[in-house]
């Protein structure tokens, strides 16, 4: 596929693929070392510090990528967003995560919808439900108070919630444990069921159409175990829901208090935001939950006003388009040396494949470019023993993005040190390599003879010039841990407006799903699967004859 960004023009386009040409043949060992790159490679705000110094750019590459942004309308692109325009082309939606965190501003209209005020709204009573299931006042249908809280949601309504709370853990009240629930087939439900008491839990549902085949599964179960234990009436007590669908929450027993709103303004990957949140706001308290809110809206507010080139999520953005269309890298792994950002990877598979995996424009014709990376990633200790390797001397061509705390977020500072020492070393490492020659001088330094430094040296050469940004913050809590994922929200978005395709639609979702609730009579035994292809009728053949080969 020829790398050209629609919207841009054509000596603009001929500018960037020049400077990939040079750049290409340039290595990171050659443009390192200057103070001129180090100061115009790292931007700060608000605590974050980006730098993109192992990047393969420089400042004439990264003015050139500024121009392409502001030819493809990026200036009024954020404007739309902010504005509560139809950025979603496709469903004729705006995208207005960011009026979730927002205290106050100016007035915002969607439609009849007064957009402040129902947030504010909302927000008032999800404050007021968390504290009264924290301080005892709400308890469950015998009168016991909660020790438990089961959330029970699938991709944004799981992935978000469950890697705030991993992050923020140590912020966590210690008398009210946490769970999710996500996967169908029944095992994750079945292990949290079984460490449970019902009379102590509270389940959260989190639908927006109330009718998600896997969540709608796991509940029903859920309420299936709450009745053969405690009676019908118990359900109103233990259950809540996010969704909008009354009808179906009528039939499921959800009391009229226990009910939450999801408006059709906020796509379920940027929900963390409002309701979808409660069970981190039942474990934080809602002051923090508020501090996760307030680290967001101070990257929104850098989003908006920030120029382009001293702009974060700009910068993250742009960086990410140089990555995959100019220097063909189809991969982002991403690296945290905090574990307690261990699920922060996986949340950002969704925030970004999600997004912007898209093979057709806003107008419906096919893209010119390639669109989003695969995003991957493991914390970065342990990802050290076990992908790295490929990472280093492999054929892959990843771009990584390193997340690393100046400072422990559990007073181990002892041990932080040697993370960061790692996790630096690592970067270097990856842009800087080890060459041949330098392999063969420390072979033989070490007494090995000429002809065995020869034979092994090869093996042990690390090409380098593998291009990474470092995110540096100073320690995770709930107001950083909202700042980064604001930032790669934006991030997202500016991507997006070069690839000029829609990053708030998700149709490639629905397919297999509406497959799936054809197929499943036939899983059954019920029915023939009728229409299938010969392999699927086979499969589930073997499958109804346990899978007897």
């Amino acid at each position: 596929m020829s790398q050209i960004l629609p919207l841009v023009r054509t000596d603009t386009q001929s500018a960037l693929r020049s400077h990939a040409e040079r750049l290409s043949a340039a290595t990171l060992t050659d443009l390192a070392g200057s103070d001129a790159r180090a100061d115009g490679l790292t931007r700060s705000a608000h605590g974050l510090v980006l730098d993109a110094t192992r990047q393969r750019i420089d400042l004439p590459a990264l003015s050139a990528l500024i121009a392409a942004a502001e030819e493809s309308g990026l200036r009024p692109a954020i404007d739309a967003l902010f504005a509560g325009l139809p950025v979603n082309n496709t469903e004729s939606r705006p995208a207005l995560h960011t009026a979730l965190r927002a205290a106050g501003g100016p007035a915002l209209s969607v439609g009849e919808t007064d957009v402040r005020a129902v947030v504010a709204a909302e927000r008032e009573r999800c404050r007021t439900l968390v504290s009264a299931v924290t301080g005892g006042v709400r308890k469950g249908a015998t009168g016991q108070r909660f020790t438990d809280v089961v959330n029970i949601g699938i991709g944004g309504s799981d992935l978000g919630p469950v890697m705030a709370l991993e992050a923020l853990r140590s912020y966590a009240n210690p008398r009210i444990r946490v769970h999710f629930v996500s996967n169908v087939d029944g095992t994750q439900l079945a292990d949290v069921l079984a460490g449970i008491e019902p009379a102590s839990t509270l389940f959260i549902v989190c639908s927006k159409t109330f009718t998600t085949q896997e969540t709608l599964a796991n509940a029903r179960v859920a309420r299936r175990w709450i009745v053969d234990k405690l009676g019908a009436a118990a359900v109103s007590r233990h259950f809540l829901a996010v969704s909008v669908n009354h009808g179906a929450m009528d039939e499921f027993g959800i009391a009229a208090d226990g009910r939450f709103t999801l408006w059709d303004w906020v796509g379920g990957r940027y929900s963390v935001w409002s309701a979808i949140g409660l069970s981190i706001e039942i474990a934080l308290g809602s002051s923090r939950f508020e501090e996760f809110l307030a680290g967001a809206a101070a990257l929104d507010q850098h989003f908006n006003d920030a120029p382009f080139e001293r702009n974060l999520p700009v910068l993250h953005g742009l960086l990410a388009v140089w990555n995959r269309n100019f220097l063909n890298h189809d991969t982002l792994a991403v690296l945290p040396y905090d574990q307690r950002l261990h699920r922060f990877p996986a949340y950002l598979q969704q925030l970004m494949m999600e997004s912007n995996g898209k093979r057709v424009r806003k107008d419906g014709t096919p893209v010119t470019c390639e669109t989003g990376p695969v995003v991957w990633g493991e914390p970065g200790s342990n990802s050290q023993h076990s992908f790295f390797q490929l990472l280093h001397q492999g054929t892959t061509r990843t771009a990584m993005d390193f997340l690393l705390a100046a400072e422990s977020s559990v007073g181990l500072e002892g041990m932080h040190e040697l993370a960061v020492a790692n996790c630096v070393a690592q970067a270097e490492a990856f842009a800087y390599g080890y060459s041949r020659q330098e392999a063969e001088r420390d072979l033989l330094a070490r007494g090995m003879s000429l002809p065995g430094a020869a034979e092994l040296a090869p093996h042990k050469v690390h090409p380098g010039n593998r291009p990474s940004t470092i995110l540096m913050f100073e320690r995770l809590d709930a107001v950083t841990l909202g700042k980064l994922v604001a930032l790669y929200e934006h991030s997202v978005y500016v991507s997006s407006v070069l690839w000029d395709i829609n990053p708030f639609d998700q149709w490639g979702v629905e397919l297999g799903k509406r497959l799936a609730e054809g197929l499943l009579p036939a899983v059954r035994g019920e029915a023939v699967a009728a229409g299938s292809a010969g392999n699927t009728l086979a499969l589930l053949a073997k499958l109804r004859g346990g899978a007897q080969g």
